[in-house]
């Protein structure tokens, strides 16, 4: 079942021919998770959908408040008549208006999915997760590379050249050759006592769970926290590295070429994400 603007239904009735999000990328959205039929980090994805629509000049209705967004998220997931607790959510947000390049109109249309996760709380992985450099093509550093739109070749892309060549992830590099993120969420890099993750002047998306990682490594008693440039020479110079996003939390790589990194940064600090949901 999907909620295709406030119905849940089987099946949408969208069509697809007409759709801008579909025709020309013209769509935002937020990926959620939802736990104990709490909406993870509410109030971050809902200033962020409400930026983004913004950004791209969509007409935001008077009815689509931070109470709104969170009943329609949790009316998808009770339509599934699970028994898990644990639920990944697709908020998708389109401009329903015809037109070429130009819209005849501003006004927006909705379509929220769920599917089931296996894992409530979040939970290291200590799995071989090898990355590589993704050098086919490459970010553009402003504004638009920040926001979560429909706009994921260079992910689809990378994500297949991953496979092809049996790495875990691949990281993006922006037009300046700098480290920008990973194909599924942001990097941090881990050296001696200090941490490091790209500004989003270098082009990242605006992650919700870097946000949470950062504000937990900014309290953190034994690191000293960065938001700088990172060069591909540093990799192999770390000593840890991590991959964040909502779903996964965060994920330690273990190998990047010939160099083989710890985890214990990244253990201690799901240890103390859960603490922080727990509290929610």
């Amino acid at each position: 079942m999907i909620n295709v603007n406030g119905k849940i239904v089987s099946n949408s009735d969208v069509s697809v021919e007409h759709n801008r999000g579909f025709l020309y990328g013209d769509a935002v959205f937020e990926t959620v998770r939802v736990l104990d039929k709490k909406v993870l980090f509410l109030e971050d994805h809902y200033f962020r959908l409400m930026s983004s629509m913004r950004i791209l000049r969509m007409e935001i209705p008077m009815e689509f408040t931070m109470e709104y967004f969170q009943e329609e998220i949790l009316k998808t997931i009770n339509s599934l008549e699970s028994v898990v607790n644990a639920f990944r959510v697709r908020f998708t947000v389109y401009r329903d208006a015809e037109g070429k390049y130009l819209p005849t109109s501003r006004k927006i249309g909705y379509i929220v999915s769920a599917e089931v996760l296996n894992n409530g709380v979040y939970s290291l992985n200590t799995m071989n997760y090898e990355i590589e450099l993704y050098k086919d093509f490459y970010i553009t550093s402003h504004l638009l590379s920040t926001l979560k739109t429909n706009n994921r070749l260079i992910n689809v892309t990378g994500s297949i050249f991953a496979e092809e060549n049996d790495y875990q992830n691949c990281l993006l590099l922006n037009d300046t050759k700098n480290i920008v993120e990973a194909l599924n969420g942001n990097i941090f890099i881990v050296k001696d006592n200090v941490v490091k993750t790209p500004p989003l002047s270098d082009g990242c998306v605006k992650g919700i769970m870097r946000k949470q990682v950062i504000e937990l490594l900014q309290k953190h008693p034994e690191y000293k926290f960065e938001e700088a440039v990172v060069s591909p020479f540093e990799l192999q110079k770390a000593d840890e590295l991590f991959i964040t996003n909502v779903i996964i939390g965060i994920q330690p790589v273990t190998k990047y070429r010939k160099k083989e990194y710890s985890n214990s940064l990244a253990a201690d600090l799901i240890n103390k994400l859960n603490a922080k949901i727990r509290l929610m």
